[in-house]
This record gives C-alpha cells, sequence and structure tokens, in this order.
C-alpha cells in the first residue's frame, strides 16, 4: 500500500469515528446539532398539609407516571422531622412520610424538575380485567339505557365516550332522561357517571390525575381527565366538556382509581401546587439529565473538568479551525504567510480584542517593532541577543498601550496583552531578515498575506456555529484532522498560481 493509499485510508478512518460520536452524542445523549437551542423547564412544588390526630403518622403521596412523555430531570422531598422511604406499588412508586408523633399541623414537599419529551402514544393494553360496577337497580337500568342509546349513536369506543360526556353536559332540557336521572341520583358528578356508564359498555377506562402548567401558579389543585382504550392507544377526554386529547399544557400526574394521597394519623388533608416556568440552553439540560448515569463519553470528556479549565479549552479547541484554514488558504488558495501558527495565534487575540482593534495594535506593534529592529541591526548583535531585545521592546510597547488605552477610556485596546508576544518579536525578526534579503514588497505581500489569514481565521472562528460544535462535539477535531490529511496530500495549481501563469494558458 502506498504512502497516499495510507494517508486517504487513515483520513477516512478518522472522519468516520468523528461523526460516529457525534451522531451518537445527538441521537443517544440529546445534545443539540446548533447553538442557541433551549427548552423550557417547569419547577413543580407540591405541598401537602394536614391536620394531626394523637398518634403515629404516615403520609404517602403517589409519585408522577413515568409514562407521561415528560422527562424528570431532578427531584427533592423535604421532610423536617419525618422518616422518609420510597416504595413500589405494581407500576406506581409513593413517596412515604412517617412520624412516631406530631404536634403541630406539618407540611411536607416535594419538588420536581421537568420538561416535554417526544410525545409517544401510550399503546400499552389494559393490564387488568375489566369489572363492572355493583349500582343500584334503578341506577342500572338507566344507565344501561343510556348505553344503548349511544351504541346506536356512535361507531367506536372514542365516539361512544364523545357522546357521553356531551350527553352528561347538555343543557337541561336537552338532557336524555336517563342522563338527567344519573346525574340526579346520589348528586354523583360527571365524571363518576361516566365511568360507571363506559364500565358497562365494557370499555376501559381509568382516571387521570393531573396538573396544568401555568407559570407563577400557586396553590393550584390537581385537574381530572378520562382516559379509555380503544383497542390500540389510550385516549384522553376532557370529563367537563368532553373534548378529545391530550391537552398541551396538562402534566399527567397519575392514572388509575388508587388516590393520590393517603393520610394515617391525621385529617382535613391536601396537596397543592406551585408552577415555575425557566428557559434553559439544551446541553444544560442534557448535562442534567445525565448527571447520575453519564454516559463514558461525557463522564471522561470535557464536561467533567472544572468550569475555570473549560473556558480555557473553549479557546483552544478553535485552534484545529483555524489550522484547517490556514492549510486551505496557503495549500489551495496559495496565500503566502508568516509561518504558519502566528496566523492562527493573531486570529486568537483578535477575538480578544475584535477585529478593528486588534487590527491597529498589531500593525503598530509591529510597525514600532521594525524601526527598533533596524537600528538594532547597526549594533551588531547576536541574533539570541537581539531576539531579547525585540521581545522587551513588544513587550514594553504593549505595556505602554495599555496604560495609555486605560487613561483614555478604551476598554478594548486594554486587550493588547493577549497579543502572543513571542510570536509578534519573531514575526519583526522575520520581517527585518526578509527585508533585508528580499526587499520591502516580499514584506508586504507575506505581511499582508499573514493579516488576511488571520482575518479570514477570526471570521470563522467566532462563528457560534463553529465555537458550539467544537466544545461540544470535540469529536469533529478528529474530522478536521481527517480533512488536513487529505489536503496535505494536495500537489497541483493554487488558484494565485493559475492566474499567475494566465499567459501561458493563452498563448497555447
Amino acid at each position: 500500500m502506498s504512502s497516499r493509499q495510507q494517508v486517504y485510508l487513515v483520513a477516512l478512518l478518522l472522519i468516520a469515528i468523528g461523526i460516529g460520536f457525534t451522531v451518537y452524542k445527538m441521537v443517544a445523549l440529546g445534545f443539540p446539532l446548533l447553538p442557541g437551542e433551549s427548552k423550557e423547564v417547569w419547577t413543580l412544588e407540591s405541598k401537602i398539609t394536614f391536620e394531626p390526630s394523637d398518634g403515629p403518622v404516615e403520609v404517602s403521596l403517589a409519585l408522577p407516571d413515568p409514562h407521561n412523555n415528560w422527562v424528570v430531570l431532578d427531584e427533592y422531598f423535604a421532610s423536617s422531622g419525618f422518616g422518609f422511604s420510597l416504595i413500589e406499588e405494581g407500576d406506581q412508586t409513593r413517596a412515604v412520610w412517617s412520624r412516631r408523633k406530631v404536634v403541630r399541623p406539618p407540611s411536607l414537599y416535594y419538588k420536581l424538575q421537568v420538561y416535554k419529551g417526544k410525545n409517544r402514544p401510550d399503546e400499552a393494553p389494559p393490564t387488568q380485567a375489566l369489572e363492572k360496577p355493583v349500582l343500584d337497580p334503578g341506577y342500572k337500568d338507566a344507565a344501561e339505557r343510556l348505553v344503548e342509546s349511544l351504541r346506536e349513536q356512535s361507531a367506536d369506543p372514542v365516539s361512544f365516550t364523545r357522546l357521553l360526556l356531551q350527553q352528561l353536559h347538555k343543557d337541561e332540557d336537552s338532557f336524555l332522561q336517563d342522563a338527567a336521572f344519573l346525574l340526579g341520583e346520589q348528586s354523583r358528578s360527571s365524571t363518576r357517571v361516566a365511568m360507571d356508564v363506559l364500565a358497562l359498555a365494557e370499555i376501559h377506562a381509568r382516571i387521570v390525575r393531573g396538573i396544568y402548567l401555568e407559570h407563577g401558579r400557586r396553590r393550584q389543585r390537581t385537574s381530572t381527565l378520562i382516559e379509555i382504550y380503544d383497542g390500540k392507544l389510550w385516549v384522553q377526554f376532557n370529563p367537563k366538556n368532553g373534548k378529545q386529547g391530550l391537552p398541551e399544557n396538562f402534566y399527567m400526574w397519575q392514572r388509575g382509581g388508587v388516590s393520590m394521597l393517603d393520610v394515617v394519623g391525621g385529617k382535613n388533608s391536601r396537596v397543592e401546587f406551585a408552577i415555575m416556568k425557566n428557559t434553559l440552553p439544551t446541553r444544560s439540560i442534557v448535562m442534567m439529565e445525565n448527571r447520575d448515569e453519564r454516559a463514558a463519553l461525557i463522564d471522561f470528556s470535557i464536561y467533567a473538568l472544572p468550569v475555570e479549565q473549560q473556558g480555557v479549552f473553549k479557546q483552544l479547541l478553535l485552534v484545529p479551525i483555524g489550522a484547517l484554514v490556514v492549510v486551505f488558504l496557503r495549500v489551495i488558495i496559495g496565500i503566502p504567510t508568516s509561518g504558519t501558527f502566528m496566523p492562527i495565534l493573531i486570529a486568537l487575540a483578535f477575538i480578544q480584542t475584535t477585529l478593528l482593534t486588534g487590527l491597529v495594535i498589531f500593525l503598530l506593534v509591529v510597525g514600532i517593532g521594525l524601526w527598533i529592529r533596524f537600528y538594532l541591526s547597526y549594533l551588531n548583535l547576536l541574533l539570541v541577543a537581539r531576539v531579547s531585545a525585540v521581545v522587551i521592546v513588544v513587550v514594553a510597547i504593549m505595556a505602554a498601550f495599555s496604560v495609555f488605552s486605560y487613561k483614555l477610556g478604551l476598554d478594548q485596546a486594554m486587550m493588547v496583552t493577549f497579543f502572543p508576544t513571542i510570536i509578534l518579536a519573531w514575526t519583526i525578526e522575520r520581517m527585518s531578515i526578509l527585508w533585508e534579503e528580499d526587499g520591502a514588497h516580499e514584506v508586504l505581500i507575506q505581511g499582508g498575506g499573514s493579516l488576511l489569514v488571520s482575518v479570514a481565521c477570526y471570521l470563522v472562528m467566532v462563528m457560534p456555529v463553529v465555537a458550539h460544535l467544537t466544545f461540544n462535539f470535540p469529536e469533529l477535531l478528529l474530522v478536521v484532522l481527517g480533512v488536513i490529511l487529505i489536503l496535505g496530500q494536495y500537489s497541483g495549481y493554487r488558484l494565485t498560481e493559475l492566474y499567475r501563469f494566465r499567459h501561458m494558458r493563452d498563448t497555447g
């Protein structure tokens, strides 16, 4: 295998690995590909209050249903002086607080942070057999007549339920006689009547308790929906108006007829909710979501470093992007530069000082440095001493710029310290030697090319999408490395050379 083939093989392997890791983080871990993506995160705080009786107290609260299309980021329990435990009851988890004796009315808190996940229809079939309710003979006869009437007007369980709920909420004059009788019997609620009729119609149904998410709401109580199984999916209905579908801002807390709150050893118990909405970056949500069981790709990565070091790497990860720009402009376009890394480091300085201010500072420092370098050349100093003297002069110039900028109130010019001092000193030295050997024209060509490439690197490196991708998907640097290896095999004409030899093409 030739060296060229090996280069292409290694480059393609690096590109495949980089893209593979990136796709994994996007699909499996949920990292956003584009910057600025955010999600609404809701904080729900439930407060349990009751009046204690004499003797031991045990409080049991049903925790949110895990299959409600919402993702729980974090949860907290507050129970001062109470014992606390979590117990599993079938598919449901309950929080249990207990205490031997309670003197004054307590307040127990459960808080969680959630965001809306992908909408996944619930296709799980009912786990319990349908049980018909035990009803009084008169009530049962009226309910069965209502079932027969609605069956003739409906085509499936969904339309049956919709018609039933509409019938239970019509004006008094429009009521079917049986529906009016059922609602008036022992002052039953429309939800209870609907559940009884659905059971007699052999339709699987259950109560859904939840909360309407409204920012800033306090002391909010739970609301109720009815959920039926149509043979394939669970379909929700609002029992108050018969509207079909799960409301967009409805957080489903509990499914089924089991009580949401049980208090043993107390009375007048209730649970109320306070709700608040925040908007967080998607990446922060992903990090919170994977905090307990992080993937190795996250745990052994830049995200595991302290915040201060993360800020440093955020700048360093832009260097390979600058290197790619330099390679492209030098190898493909053919723009000459004074060194390879100098344009990248100058571009990093431009990021701190802004482009216009950085250009002015760079030209002034290099111009003054060249003038002093020409003076030092008459002193016949050795190379080491000459370069060291230039370094000292550059530092002095930068210090003077900072002082004058501070006095004049120019904050951006004070960022001159971000310019790489050694690189500036060597640039001045190289340009002075180039001036002596090839003249001022060559100095202008290489100096102008270096500035042009630095500006191009700056314009690419300050793009928000580039900063986002390099920091959140550092494995893409493998792709950059692969592309640079491929560009390194290019040996054809550069674009500037095509212009240079244009006359040969015309004569040919």
